[in-house]
């Protein structure tokens, strides 16, 4: 990792950048296309995917995969949207297995057949990530705003007949958390091999309906001591991760395991980041895949050298003695929550915003929080705020949300063309 911030400098200055000490990514997350059938109030997807763009195609992503590959990159993530919606699927895993990278789908399961399944297994998919949105299909389908539940159950069954390690994600919120026993008891009837119960962190849609989503603490202990006690119950037959949400922690993480030093995500247009919400940042200059090259865009472009290291740090990260666990935490949740990314994570108790992260969790107690309607991720409402962003409509933190220069594709137009 660049520690001291020379890349920076050297870009600054048009010097070269030294890539002694920068790492080479080892996870490529390919988020191939932002359409999905579902509409899930929680989705880390850009709140303006509705934005006009077009989807890499099937050589494109092809050549992405070879150069991230070429790079060292050894895991491979497809994601969305809902990556079942790209008629090439098959032909993508197809050349990453080819390339040998691990290849993961992360997929709500809508759109696999029993014939899909076959192709993506003989293609060489290695494993699947199911979600589910609770364990009873009223909720799961409200969550999503969709009728799937019966048929995520079914692609649960062909996951196993597939002879695929079955790995079951929850994301976790106010509206469900309460039926972690029952999601859980769900999960060791579909025989899972892993479920990860993960607590939203509040980006994106989440951070639009964090009023109605935030859990309450009690709520949160609740649920991890029946976790802890289901635990003990599945020892040797399921593994178990439950992740808590940031706003009552006082540590920050390493958000993405350091800016530009592990992962590197791809959007469904081929701009190229070191984290799947950092588009948000202003002042940045993501890279295309579509105009540089991978190696280019992750060694020696302004972006990703932006915050790598500790030269970017503000004194009070940068003489912390927990810099080096957490490198000042997420930046795209400081500029969130304090409009400058370079700020602490207000997650940490040291920050001198810690106080906002209170603040969020006493107005998500009040009882108009829970009137107030929750926002759908849909094409409709994405571009509907995009105009209310250019209208002035939204609070100051709401717009933060968003690419700068964003701009609606036509109504009723296929999200990606």
């Amino acid at each position: 990792m660049d520690r001291d911030g020379s890349a920076v400098k050297a870009i600054e200055s048009g010097d070269a950048v030294n890539r002694e000490g920068i790492n080479p990514p080892l996870w490529l997350l390919a988020e191939v296309t932002y359409r999905c059938p579902l509409h899930c109030v929680f989705c880390y997807n850009p709140v303006d995917y509705a934005k006009q763009h077009n989807e890499l195609s099937t050589e494109e992503w092809i050549r992405v995969l070879r150069e991230g590959r070429a790079m060292g990159a050894a895991q491979l993530g497809l994601s969305g949207g809902e990556p079942l919606l790209r008629d090439d699927l098959e032909e993508i895993v197809a050349e990453a297995h080819k390339l040998g990278y691990y290849v993961n789908l992360i997929t709500s399961g809508i759109g696999m057949t029993e014939a899909r399944i076959k192709a993506l297994k003989e293609a060489g998919l290695d494993h699947i990530q199911l979600s589910f949105q609770d364990s009873t299909k009223e909720m799961n389908d409200f969550l999503s705003s969709t009728k799937t539940f019966e048929l995520k159950s079914r692609v649960a069954a062909l996951i196993k007949k597939y002879d695929y390690p079955m790995v079951l994600n929850c994301v976790l919120h106010k509206l469900n958390i309460d039926h972690v026993g029952e999601i859980l008891e769900m999960a060791e009837r579909m025989e899972a091999d892993y479920v990860e119960l993960a607590n939203s962190q509040f980006y994106s849609w989440a951070f639009l309906n964090r009023d109605q989503l935030l859990p309450t603490k009690e709520q949160l202990v609740r649920a991890e001591q029946i976790t802890d006690a289901f635990r003990e119950k599945v020892k040797g037959k399921m593994k178990l991760f439950f992740v808590m949400p940031d706003y009552y922690s006082e540590r920050p993480k390493k958000c993405m395991n350091g800016w530009g030093n592990v992962f590197i995500t791809v959007q469904a247009d081929g701009t190229v980041l070191p984290c799947h919400v950092a588009s948000m940042l202003p002042g940045i200059e993501f890279p295309n895949a579509r105009d540089k090259s991978m190696d280019w865009i992750w060694y020696d472009s302004p972006a990703f050298n932006k915050y790598r290291g500790d030269g970017w740090m503000n004194d009070l990260c940068k003489t912390c003695d927990e810099k080096e666990n957490d490198l000042s935490g997420c930046r795209c949740q400081a500029y969130m929550l304090t409009g400058d990314a370079t700020n602490a994570d207000p997650v940490c108790s040291k920050s001198p915003h810690h106080h906002k992260l209170a603040e969020a969790v006493a107005e998500s107690l009040k009882p108009q929080a829970q009137v107030k309607p929750i926002v759908f991720r849909t094409d409709k409402d994405s571009r509907e705020l995009m105009k209310q962003r250019e209208g002035g409509d939204l609070t100051e933190e709401h717009r933060r949300l968003f690419e700068c220069g964003s701009v609606p594709s036509a109504d009723n137009s296929r999200i990606g063309q």
